[in-house]
């Protein structure tokens, strides 16, 4: 048992010990499938504090002949497959953070240098009567072993794309370190599995990948490990129950995230400290600042910010994630920024209509700190008083609205702000505070026709008053209201039995102004 070479099971035991652990040990279903296979080479990407780590430390867990496992994984899902007892604690597990040693070491070529000297170490350790060719190559050490023993490695590297976090703009020290990861990994008899986890995919440079014996499963596309991303929601529904918290409203805050196989995944940190704190709170993002985002979306590319305010609106944007170089310093188009955003975890991908989009109330409020403090002029002012104008409806201040409304006013690129639906999108962006009281619906159906927006307050604000709201273009805000009442838009609220405002909102072309009228509804 040692630190590099078959560890023992204290991480993973410290992580089924927490007050709430949420069973994951079906991923060793999928790589027991594959160990010894050409599928041998598993590489998972994922955000920041979704579980990589606690996942690299089960595998470890349960491969590592430094410890017995059997107690720990008693009563979880893998104990129920056949495959079992055939594989616990049978290989010689090599579990490296490179995080760890990154920080040990002053550039790339210490910290191989170091990975190499303490693995070697342990491994000369262990077995003292082997006779090595050459006792500082790590790859012919674990080969000469291999031949002697008859024990095969099982390689798991955690953080193992710090170095292109690290050393951005660092081309040589980047395929310096690939290079070191081929030789260890590729086309080696003594490695029947390699599972590498971090942030980003695969390192693309030259005409190929230096590791392109590997499966990548990303937050573009998890495949058959999707349900490992993060929380489902039948995990996050049964937490729930147990800490009597309000689905929808976890949902609102950390769902969004979503792939073909599992349509509803949850940010494994935020549902936790959620769940053990009691209360929403923007959970994911204490450990950075929005700083991070801001460097992202003040790039200069053409249509960029007009795609980060559709989707601050509800929008989803098309994107081309074939482009991406997988590094956080080679940005060509801003296809590559939306690229980059998707694996930070700070965009949702669907994989079908091939678009991005924000994915929950907790993700969009770090996009309006970092748009609030960049230089996004007008736009900037409307998101940091969206409040104010949200409060000016409540309060029947109708010139307030209607000038919170002309700073969130712009005209982009795709978006000709010449229609109703135009207005329907700038008036999202005004009222933008309003989605932490309300559940949002647009073109609800209703009475005669349809509402253009409906706020309806959410089971913890039911004391704000629920909002109708009618859009004109060119016509009067008055005459908004009389539509609403006309076709009897309200019918669609039937059930909700509170305050009820009526909100009518006009942009006239020739003056180029937003006009406002607001009553309250009597049933």
């Amino acid at each position: 048992m040692g630190n590099y070479l078959n560890p023992d099971n204290s991480k993973f035991q410290r992580a089924v010990n927490s007050d709430i652990y949420v069973d994951k040990t079906g991923l060793i279903k999928y790589t027991n499938r594959v160990i010894n296979t050409m599928q041998a080479y598993v590489c998972v990407s994922r955000p920041r504090r979704f579980g990589k780590s606690m996942a690299a430390d089960m595998l470890t867990a349960y491969y590592s002949k430094g410890c017995d496992s059997r107690e720990v994984f008693s009563g979880l899902e893998i104990t129920e497959d056949e495959t079992f007892d055939r594989y616990l604690n049978k290989y010689d597990t090599v579990f490296l953070n490179v995080q760890e040693f990154l920080s040990r070491s002053s550039d790339v070529k210490e910290l191989i240098a170091r990975i190499k000297q303490r693995v070697i170490r342990e491994l000369t350790r262990q077995y003292p009567d082997v006779e090595l060719f050459d006792s500082t190559d790590l790859a012919e050490t674990m080969q000469d072993i291999y031949a002697e023993s008859k024990c095969p490695f099982v390689l798991i590297i955690d953080e193992w794309d710090c170095i292109f976090r690290e050393f951005k703009n660092d081309k040589e020290a980047q395929e310096k370190y690939l290079d070191f990861l081929r030789d260890l990994i590729k086309d080696k008899s003594y490695i029947h599995l390699a599972y590498m986890t971090g942030i980003l995919p695969i390192k693309k440079y030259g005409t190929h990948s230096a590791l392109n014996m590997f499966d990548e499963f990303s937050m573009i596309d998890p495949g058959p490990l999707a349900s490992y991303v993060g929380f489902t929601e039948s995990e996050v529904e049964k937490l729930c129950g147990e800490y009597q918290m309000d689905i929808d409203e976890i949902r609102n805050w950390y769902d969004g995230y979503s792939f073909e196989e599992v349509p509803s995944v949850y940010s494994p940190k935020s549902v936790i400290s959620c769940m053990r704190l009691g209360r929403l709170g923007n959970y994911w993002n204490q450990t950075e600042t929005f700083e991070a985002l801001q460097l992202y979306i003040d790039m200069n590319f053409e249509g960029l910010r007009d795609d980060i305010l559709s989707m601050l609106a509800g929008e989803e944007v098309p994107v081309n994630t074939g482009s991406f170089t997988n590094d956080m310093a080679t940005f060509r188009t801003e296809d590559d920024v939306l690229t980059l955003l998707i694996h930070l975890g700070y965009l949702g991908y669907r994989y079908a209509t091939k678009t991005v989009f924000i994915p929950n109330g907790e993700i969009r409020a770090e996009f309006v700190n970092a748009v609030s403090v960049s230089d996004w002029g007008e736009v900037s002012n409307a998101l940091k008083n969206s409040a104010d104008t949200l409060q000016a409806i409540w309060q029947g201040r109708e010139k307030q609205v209607a000038e919170g409304i002309r700073q969130a006013h712009f005209e982009t690129s795709h978006i000709q702000y010449n229609d109703e639906n135009a207005l329907s999108y700038t008036i999202s962006l005004a009222l933008y505070a309003a989605r932490n009281f309300y559940t949002f619906h647009r073109e609800l159906s209703g009475g005669k026709g349809f509402a253009d927006l409906v706020f309806i307050p959410r089971k913890r604000f039911m004391d704000k008053p629920a909002l109708v709201v009618e859009l004109k273009w060119d016509k009067d805000a008055a005459g908004a209201i009389t539509q609403i009442r006309e076709k009897e838009y309200c019918r669609s609220l039937e059930e909700y039995h509170g305050k009820l405002l009526l909100v009518g909102i006009n942009y006239d072309k020739k003056t180029k102004e937003h006009s406002c009228k607001i009553e309250e509804y009597r049933k």
